[in-house]
């Protein structure tokens, strides 16, 4: 068994202000030069970018509709082993699951990992009623361990005084903080959600807010004596050693930059484990090195279409790359780069014209949630007969899809993907699909990229004279 400080920052409902305390705690115990290591509840990109920037160390993500409890567990006791402290971000409200069972809520999280929860209470227009919705939450599952509030968006310090009062007074439970009302803690929302960190530097104004605060407004200390009072896990299993493929280590190309900015730290690190060198490319800027396969993640290749269209070297050498046979494997955005063209508020954009498919976005969600698809065709990637769990979030459709040219391999069972029924585009070594997959819950995913990768290096090599 072994030692982890940890806490879980959850809510009665979304939208209470859980991103801004778990930010500003991390950089408190940051200042203090505790190594924090933040986690996300569920699937999420932008929030842990968030989570990462303030923190210096990858967010990763705790799913159980994608992991299994000891998988979960597994992977939260690697990703803290160096760190002196976790600090967890819940999603939705605290019990808010896929079911009435509440499965896959925060609160089943925080069971798994024996975590002490503190609740974050939007305190807008409420006084005395907030203690009512405190003493719901910590009566409704007494498995969970309801340690401690935190207000949010007080008013002054009369405000935070009668919130207090009522919440220890009826719940027994600890006020360990209250976080005013301030605007400039806000980062601009766009149709998917908050902005990401890394897109802007001129949002960084709320991170420097965060960390200005932190320590006015929470008790770290008590918080602290929390976290570290949560009981000892049992130690992880080891993952499968790293290994290197027959003929050497192929190179896998990751386009990474602001259009293209969502990637599970655990996909990356399984590739390399798999037996991949990884380089870095900028699809607004950078050509195609010599890479032997191409990873293209999500993100917002809308807001950069012109940006991505103007760099035509690199825009043509995919697709002529493709042609000979280079894998790729692509996903929602990525998928949106890899067709011919991209509209956007009424403007039409190339992309790289790899795929035979054009692309439209709109105001209204396409898809948005888990997923689960069945391998019914061919690919590069899957055995036919698997079945995938993943995730999507796009407000784009697929149209001018050229079957005749390129085929549909995912039957969606659960979600929509590209139309309702159909997933993941393939066309000579490429698959292209709006599902997002984490490396944990489809470990054959991995290996099967890089084995085909090496077979593509190997063919290189071979027509080199």
């Amino acid at each position: 068994m072994e030692g982890r400080p940890r806490v879980v920052i959850a809510a009665p409902q979304g939208r209470s202000g859980k991103t801004t305390v778990t930010a500003a705690l991390i950089a408190a115990l940051r200042g203090r030069g505790l190594a924090v290591q933040p986690f996300k509840k569920g699937p999420d990109f932008i929030d842990p970018s968030w989570l990462t920037r303030v923190a210096g160390r990858s967010c990763r993500n705790l799913d159980r509709f994608l992991m299994d409890e000891p998988t979960l567990a597994g992977s939260f006791m690697r990703a803290t082993a160096d760190a002196d402290i976790a600090v967890i971000e819940g999603a939705m409200g605290l019990f808010d699951g896929v079911d009435v069972e509440g499965s896959g809520s925060t609160a089943e999280i925080a069971r798994i990992l024996k975590a002490p929860v503190i609740l974050v209470v939007n305190a807008v227009r409420m006084t005395r009623s907030a203690a009512a919705v405190v003493l719901g939450c910590r009566m409704f599952d007494p498995r969970v361990h309801l340690a401690g509030v935190v207000f949010n968006n007080v008013a002054r310090q009369r405000h935070r005084d009668l919130l207090t009062a009522s919440v220890e007074h009826y719940c027994r439970i600890p006020v360990l903080g209250a976080m005013p009302k301030n605007r400039s803690y806000e980062v601009p929302d766009r149709h998917l959600g908050l902005i990401p960190a890394g897109e802007d530097e001129h949002l960084l104004g709320a991170v420097h807010a965060w960390t200005a605060d932190a320590e006015t407004f929470l008790d770290v200390d008590r918080i602290l004596e929390i976290a570290r009072a949560a009981p000892p896990l049992p130690a992880p299993p080891p993952l499968p050693a790293a290994v290197a493929p027959a003929g050497g280590r192929p190179l896998i190309g990751v386009i990474r930059d602001r259009a293209f900015s969502f990637y599970y730290p655990e996909n990356l690190e399984a590739l390399e484990r798999a037996g991949a060198g990884l380089v870095y490319i900028n699809a607004l800027h950078d050509g195609l090195p010599d890479v032997d396969g191409l990873y293209v993640g999500g993100g917002f290749p809308e807001v950069f279409a012109a940006e991505l269209e103007a760099n035509v070297r690199l825009r043509r050498a995919v697709r002529e790359r493709v042609e000979s046979g280079l894998p790729v494997y692509a996903e929602c955005g990525g998928l949106m780069y890899m067709g011919r063209r991209l509209t956007w508020k009424g403007k039409s954009y190339a992309m790289t014209g790899a795929l035979p498919f054009e692309v439209d976005l709109d105001e209204r969600p396409r898809g948005h949630g888990y997923m689960i698809v069945d391998v019914v065709g061919d690919n590069p990637y899957f055995p036919v007969g698997t079945t995938i769990r993943g995730h999507e979030f796009h407000h784009s459709r697929v149209h001018a899809l050229d079957t005749g040219t390129a085929r549909l391999a995912f039957r969606v069972r659960k979600g929509y993907g590209v139309d309702g029924e159909w997933d993941g585009i393939v066309y000579r070594n490429v698959l292209a699909a709006y599902k997002h997959i984490h490396a944990l819950s489809v470990p054959g995913w991995a290996p099967g990229f890089v084995l085909r990768a090496a077979a593509y290096s190997a063919q290189k090599n071979k027509e080199v004279p």
